[in-house]
């Protein structure tokens, strides 16, 4: 008996020790679990358990409050169902990696809020082990990272974005650039181009209607240039491949846009793109109550393999754009080697320039206008010459772009305006012509559209003490139609003056009979080229007629600009033209051949009248 009582003895102590010990591990799994329970429950973050079938065992109250789900509608479906089906394959990776290694992954995935929407989850999974040692379920911790990843993608948008027109800016278009480059070298056979595109007098349309006006222009520039290309397609030729002519547009900054153009099968094709940006830049933009037109430059440049870098595309557009303005704006160019002699000549030039007022350089040369049928000379042109110390003198044409560049243009033309009056004042004190002596100034858009311009003027006639009504100001009809509120405020100033207006170039713009009675004009000048073909044209002959029979009925006086045979003369006179101009009276001349001229003129006329007696 007593062999037998010892072990059954120990084995009754080893029960209860055991039955103790289940007690005891109860008591602490209980407490785990309740600890378990009070953090999940008061995390911010979500936390669920789920077993290796993808089955919700348990899912903390965030998840209602962060995606919009209850527990009960939780444990209705799948751990995978919501999330995004782009995503679903990585986390199922990254679970069975974990059940595998026992090692959890941290991932990002999108999953669905119960309203529809997509969130972001930053998540880490941890595994649990059962009592043979295999992963048998996932404590997983999900953070909402939703409106973190919408900064850092905004902040990546902005970075590579324009603000004013959400157009790709010009870092995004280096990066760009650079692969176009890149793919270039690598097949022979492709190639690019790039095209640069500049509003044409952007900075007086700035200076005049102001920064928000002119950021309203911008944006609606690249909304139209972007609806264009893609209604254009991909902007091919008709017998194009699918795959040439996809384009990018860019702004990159202030208001110059490029166009990149991959798989370019013909230069033609760039040409047409340039045509259509122009055509959609051309439409009237309407501002308020005013309707108001603008205009760009492009500059195209073609891929090629003397290009060593993606930067030497970009000058040569640039190049070529530039030309395109100083051909006189609203025209496309392509870049050819004489350029890069040019770029260096207009480089040269703009640094002359900036010296030339202050060493008074500029001449004043003057050409007369006189009246058809008595061949009196009634005004003078004033028009301004550059007296290069290297070039000797420089026509206008060559450097008022380049005057408009360096911004000394609105300083030129007070100067030009001063010294005008100045001149017909001596004129006058001298009775030079041995009657009313008139002299007309141009005026640059830059100086139209400046602030300061009739104060300029009566500045002029106080230093002067010239009548106001023998100073004539001349602006050209793109001037004049461009900001028509701009253009009757400012001509009104001037009329009040007694200042004549004269408009320049008429007959090779766009402006309508309507916005022409909007404007207090004098006179109509006729422009040059009407008149050198109107002996060869019909089409210019009938517009010459047509302007005149206008005019007439509108009470404006008309002169014809660029006479050079008897035969323009005799024709003008029959149409009842009043004033001439051009190198059948005399080319512009100095101050003192002037003087001579109208010297001879009176002494000519009192030698007829001393004849007739």
């Amino acid at each position: 008996m007593h062999w037998f009582w010892i072990p059954l003895g120990a084995l009754a102590v080893v029960v209860a020790f055991q039955q103790l010990w289940m007690v005891h591990m109860r008591r602490e799994s209980a407490k785990n679990e309740e600890l378990f329970k009070i953090v999940t429950e008061n995390a911010a973050d979500m936390i669920a358990l789920v077993d290796m079938k993808g089955r919700r065992l348990y899912n903390s109250p965030a998840y209602k409050r962060i995606l919009g789900y209850s527990a009960a509608e939780l444990g209705e479906t799948s751990a995978f169902e919501q999330i995004h089906p782009e995503d679903k394959m990585r986390v199922l990776e990254a679970a069975r990696e974990a059940r595998e290694s026992g090692v959890g992954k941290r991932l990002e995935y999108r999953i669905k809020h119960k309203d529809g929407s997509w969130r972001v989850l930053e998540s880490l999974a941890s595994t649990i082990r059962d009592a043979e040692g295999d992963v048998a379920k996932l404590v997983i911790v999900n953070r909402d990272v939703t409106e973190r990843k919408r900064a850092e993608q905004q902040l990546e948008y902005n970075l590579f974005h324009d603000p004013l027109t959400g157009l790709p800016n010009r870092r995004r278009f280096l990066d760009q650039l650079q692969g176009a480059f890149a793919r270039v070298r690598r097949d022979a056979g492709r190639s690019y181009a790039l095209l640069l595109a500049n509003v044409d007098h952007f900075k007086v349309f700035n200076e005049t209607m102001g920064t928000k006006a002119g950021d309203h222009v911008l944006a609606e520039i690249a909304r139209r240039l972007g609806t264009e290309l893609r209604q254009d397609g991909s902007a091919q030729r008709p017998d194009a491949s699918a795959d040439q002519g996809a384009f990018v547009l860019f702004r990159l900054g202030g208001d110059e846009f490029a166009i990149l153009l991959e798989s370019v099968g013909d230069p033609s094709d760039a040409m047409r793109v340039a045509k259509r940006v122009q055509a959609a830049v051309a439409e009237p933009f309407q501002m308020e109550s005013r309707e108001v037109r603008t205009a760009v430059s492009v500059g195209i440049a073609l891929s090629t393999a003397a290009h060593t870098r993606p930067e030497d595309v970009l000058k040569d557009a640039d190049v070529a754009m530039r030309r395109a303005k100083a051909l006189g704006g609203s025209r496309c160019e392509v870049f050819d080697e004489a350029m890069h002699t040019r770029a260096v000549g207009r480089l040269k030039l703009e640094s002359d320039l900036r010296d030339a007022l202050a060493h008074r350089q500029f001449r004043i040369h003057y050409q007369p206008v006189v009246q058809l049928d008595t061949r009196k000379i009634v005004s003078f042109e004033a028009l301004l010459r550059w007296d290069h110390p290297a070039q000797g003198v420089i026509s206008p044409y060559r450097f008022i772009e380049a005057a408009e560049d360096t911004g000394v243009l609105v300083s030129i033309g007070h100067w030009l305006m001063v010294q005008a009056c100045r001149q017909l004042r001596e004129w006058e004190v001298n009775d030079a012509s041995g009657q009313p002596m008139n002299v007309t100034v141009n005026v640059s858009a830059r100086q139209f559209a400046d602030a300061h311009l009739v104060n300029d003027i009566q500045d002029a006639l106080q230093q002067t003490g010239i009548d106001p009504a023998r100073l004539h100001l001349e602006m050209t009809e793109a001037i004049a139609a461009a900001d028509p509120k701009l253009t009757i405020t400012v001509l009104s100033h001037l009329k009040h003056l007694g200042i004549g207006v004269v408009l320049d170039d008429f007959g090779t713009g766009s402006m309508s009979l309507v916005g022409l009675t909007q404007f207090p004009v004098d006179a109509l000048k006729i422009d040059r080229s009407l008149i050198r073909e109107m002996q060869t044209d019909r089409t210019a002959s009938d517009i010459v007629e047509l302007i005149m029979t206008m005019a007439h009925k509108m009470k404006y006086k008309v002169i014809a600009e660029g006479i050079e045979t008897t035969r323009q003369l005799e024709r003008l006179a029959e149409l009842g033209c009043e004033y001439g101009q051009g190198y059948y009276f005399s080319q512009p001349m100095e101050p003192k051949a002037a003087l001579v001229f109208m010297r001879q003129q009176v002494a000519g006329g009192r030698a007829s009248r001393a004849g007739a007696r």
